[in-house]
């Protein structure tokens, strides 16, 4: 395995297309709906490297990304954000930009996706 990776995403098809790609790849992938959802999964299986959605039901991408690194399991995991056209990240409050390795608009290319993950987990292609 090259490592496990999270993906949250309250859209079904993103989150399927995504877990295709990176099991292809060699990755292990854990999934979740919304941000309760993933907090669960640094307990029972501790992501190496976290795709989150901005917008979902029950917390934002960012309070997602802040409680996770309140964890130890996911205080040093790299983040890669996701963001309908339009929402501006940086506009929220606080200072949650620096928690985010790597922002992407969608539509994305799942390819480009599968590479940013390897480039940030340092795996060869």
């Amino acid at each position: 395995m090259r490592g496990t990776v999270l993906i949250v995403d309250d859209d079904f098809h993103i989150v399927k297309i995504l877990s295709l790609k990176l099991k292809n790849a060699g990755f292990d992938v854990v999934t979740a709906s919304n941000g309760e959802e993933a907090l669960g999964a640094f307990d029972t299986s501790p992501p190496d490297l976290m795709i989150t959605d901005y917008s979902m039901p029950e917390m934002t991408g960012v309070e997602l990304i802040r409680r996770g690194r309140a964890l130890d399991a996911g205080k040093d995991i790299p983040v890669i954000m996701l963001t309908g056209r339009g929402q501006d990240v940086e506009a929220t409050p606080g200072k949650e930009k620096p928690y985010i390795d790597l922002l992407l608009s969608k539509p994305f290319s799942p390819r480009e996706v599968l590479a940013k993950v390897q480039e940030l987990l340092g795996v060869s292609v």
